[in-house]
């Protein structure tokens, strides 16, 4: 049987692909097993390539958040993106999507994590490093003054950057 998780990925990396295709980019699904990229995306001559990562969720969870690993802290390609799909189940408004330069994904994920790190566990406990990390809509209960409810807002729907990076000459 195929997991609930597989099926909404794979729900993710296809909405994704069709929001690109229905803005005039050529895309397609990369191979399966690639590590860094679920979807291709040319210009018509197939002179610029852009790689994006698709991270999807169906509204379940409390922090509003994707699911990332440390290695998303060292992908900073700037032919890099990521579609950060929420198909807002239970929600009024349909599906949307972020689409965020993997430096930004990567800076916010680092620094963020740093101060999930610097701050004391719910015992008063020096917290321990895992890989595990979180990309969120809202990062204001790590008191940073940065990342704050709305910080991700710019990319909401920003296929203009994908757009202007497979097209650019």
């Amino acid at each position: 049987m195929v997991s609930a998780t597989s099926l909404t990925g794979a729900a993710g990396e296809h909405y994704a692909m069709s929001e690109l295709l229905r803005r005039g980019m050529i895309a397609a699904l990369a191979p399966a097993g690639v590590p860094n990229c679920d979807i291709v995306v040319t210009d018509e001559i197939g002179d610029r390539l852009c790689a994006v990562q698709v991270k999807t969720r169906n509204s379940t969870g409390t922090d509003g958040g994707w699911h990332m690993s440390k290695k998303h802290e060292t992908l900073t390609s700037k032919t890099l993106f990521y579609c950060f799909v929420d198909f807002a189940m239970g929600k009024e408004c349909g599906p949307f999507t972020y689409v965020v330069p993997a430096a930004i994904v990567a800076q916010t994920l680092a620094e963020c994590h740093q101060a999930w790190l610097d701050q004391p566990g719910k015992r008063g406990q020096q917290r321990k490093d895992n890989d595990l990390r979180r990309f969120l809509p809202d990062y204001s209960h790590l008191e940073m003054g940065k990342y704050q409810q709305g910080w991700l807002e710019p990319f909401r729907e920003a296929w203009h950057l994908l757009a202007r990076e497979a097209n650019q000459s």
